[in-house]
């Protein structure tokens, strides 16, 4: 690993650090701090907006906890993803959902990417701009990711390149996609989701107990109707009260973009990234009305996810549906992304390519 020069104004790089025993990578600029976790998946722990002291990020009730240093009671059908889910930003393949099997190999939820170690080097270190490129290869997947994350002077833009090889002499599927939870931090009643996406599908199975609309629908963006025949706009987030837990997933993109807006705090959070290669988002949304393990009830959190694929039920089912990422032996696939944290309460009309959000 390479060892950035000590600075404290501009864009500045940290990366001999520690949380709760896992490094750490930190960049940062005048606007954005973001820290990553090299020694669990390069999840993005931190994304604090520093002007308004907002770390966008949600904190589960799990917490971060050290592997090396807490012992799992029992393991469970689904893996052991949950025990150590600390929330934040979670970049996650080949397998996305409960537990499945593909070519002899068994997932836990959420596969492999956000469980093991990353390595990492320094591109550039420069009060301009700071950017570290991070790889690992899976164990039980023959794949290799590649991430390179970046950050500009007085931008307040996160922008991401990734690219994922199959090293395998044979054609190989995977689900990929990335798992950004918000938390009450940043979410509460006021919040307006925009987006180019123009259908909505319900996940086909009834994933929680509280969620307002029937297993399998459809509905164009943003309104449908609920269970109770009532129309339910799903660009507006409930508040804790309303005790509601939802799957859905975006599709149908002009472009492939969101945005999500505090009206009460004038605050935004937004990603745009290439429909091509992530044709569908799942909104995953849990105010208060998951009930039982892992949630009891207890959180507030909205992840909007860019994916390749859909439903979340695990590999094997993406690939009956036919939405699973194929690459040939050797092939790759990659894409660019984009981040970003903006201020005021106009809703927003766009997010372009390079991170420039719109407004109506």
């Amino acid at each position: 690993m390479s060892y950035p020069v000590e600075r404290n104004y501009g864009c500045r790089l940290a990366m001999d650090g520690t949380l709760k025993g896992l490094r750490t990578v930190v960049l940062e600029n005048q606007k954005l701090r973001v820290t990553v976790l090299l020694d669990k998946g390069t999840d993005i722990w931190e994304f604090l907006y520093k002007p308004m002291d907002v770390d966008f990020m949600w904190r589960s009730p799990m917490l971060l906890r050290d592997p090396r240093a807490f012992v799992a009671s029992s393991s469970t059908s689904l893996g052991l993803w949950y025990d150590y889910y600390e929330g934040g930003w979670q970049d996650i393949a080949p397998s996305g959902g409960p537990t499945s099997t593909y070519k002899g190999a068994e997932f836990g939820l959420h596969g492999e990417t956000s469980t093991i170690p990353w390595d990492c080097r320094i591109v550039e270190d420069s009060p301009h701009r700071v950017s570290v490129v991070f790889w690992t290869r899976l164990y039980r997947s023959p794949f290799y990711f590649e991430k390179t994350l970046t950050l500009e002077a007085d931008s307040a833009a996160l922008r991401i390149e990734e690219s994922v090889e199959n090293e395998a002499d044979e054609e190989m599927d995977l689900m990929w996609g990335h798992h950004p939870a918000l938390g009450e931090n940043f979410l509460d009643e006021s919040c307006v989701i925009d987006t180019d996406a123009h259908r909505v599908l319900v996940h086909p199975t009834l994933s929680f107990t509280q969620q307002r609309f029937t297993p399998g629908s459809s509905f164009d963006w943003p309104r449908g109707k609920g269970k109770d025949g009532k129309t339910v706009d799903v660009s507006l987030m409930p508040s804790p009260a309303s005790r509601t837990a939802d799957l859905l997933y975006l599709t149908s993109f002009d472009k492939g973009w969101y945005a999500i807006t505090n009206q009460r705090r004038g605050l935004g959070f937004a990603m745009v990234w290439p429909k091509d290669v992530f044709p569908y988002v799942w909104l995953w949304q849990v105010c208060r009305g998951s009930e039982g393990f892992p949630w009891y009830g207890r959180t507030y959190n909205m992840a909007l996810e860019p994916w390749t694929s859909y439903p979340g039920s695990g590999i094997a089912e993406a690939i009956k549906a036919g939405t699973a990422l194929r690459l040939p032996p050797h092939g790759k696939a990659g894409m660019t992304m984009s981040a970003v944290v903006y201020t005021g309460s106009a809703l927003v009309r766009a997010v372009r390519p390079d991170g420039t959000v719109e407004r109506k």
